[in-house]
This record gives structure tokens, sequence and C-alpha cells, in this order.
């Protein structure tokens, strides 16, 4: 079994999505309060490259996941078709 490595960027500890294609913490970021969401990035169209991240927020140890995006305009796609299941 192969274990993931941690990224630590101060703000969060991250752990990369075995999906995922590019394993690169983009600029552009969303929280999203909800560790247990299956969200499937595929699905959303984005234009630009992205990523996703399980994660824990450094401040308060909220653990959640953080979805990274090179294109800014991908965060406002995101943030309209994501629904927590």
């Amino acid at each position: 079994m192969a274990t993931a490595q941690a990224i630590d960027t101060g703000e969060y500890k991250l752990f990369p999505s075995p999906r995922n294609v590019h394993r690169i913490v983009f600029e552009h970021q969303v929280f999203v309060p909800h560790p247990y969401a299956l969200i499937v990035m595929n699905e959303f169209g984005f234009k630009g490259r992205y990523s996703l991240f399980s994660a824990c927020r450094m401040i308060d140890g909220k653990m959640g996941q953080v979805a990274t995006f090179e294109d800014a305009a991908d965060v406002d796609v995101f943030n309209r078709k994501f629904v927590p299941d």
C-alpha cells in the first residue's frame, strides 16, 4: 500500500487525491468543510488544471478538502456547481 506524502502549506496540511492528474497546489483554492464528500473534479468542465486534496485546516484543525485551480474562473465554476452530498 502506497502512502501519500503530506504537503504543509502553513495554512493547510494536504494529502493528494490518488485521482489527481496534477499533484500541484495551484494558486486559487477553495476549502470544502466536508471531508467525506465525493468530489469528481473531471465532471465540472474546468478550463485550466486543477487538483484535489484531503485537508486539515491548521488554524482550527477542521478537516475537509481543498480544491485548487490554475485558472481563477474555475473557482466560480466549482462554487456554482459543487453541492455536498
